[in-house]
């Protein structure tokens, strides 16, 4: 089954851009993935068993950090294409 997750990141601690870079360069190290980076958050599509487990090894590690928290929206659809129907 196909799965989107969008995910945001708040590590917080005064520098916080370094945990999340490395957050994202770990994501960016699996070809079973497909990620998609903005200003607010990061979308991951894939498989829902490789996307979970992905995200389960990487929070994990980020969560060496102390007071990390993500946010997520799960999907049971690849919406990596997905456009608003218009009026």
């Amino acid at each position: 089954m196909k799965t989107s997750v969008e995910i945001s990141y708040y590590p917080l601690n005064e520098e916080y851009t370094k945990p999340i870079e490395k957050f994202l360069e770990a994501l960016r190290s699996y070809k079973e993935i497909k990620i998609i980076t903005n200003g607010m958050s990061t979308q991951i599509f894939g498989e829902y068993d490789d996307v979970m487990k992905i995200l389960t090894k990487e929070i994990k590690e980020a969560f060496q950090n102390p007071n990390s928290i993500f946010v997520m929206k799960i999907a049971n659809a690849c919406l990596d294409n997905y456009t608003l129907p218009s009026n």
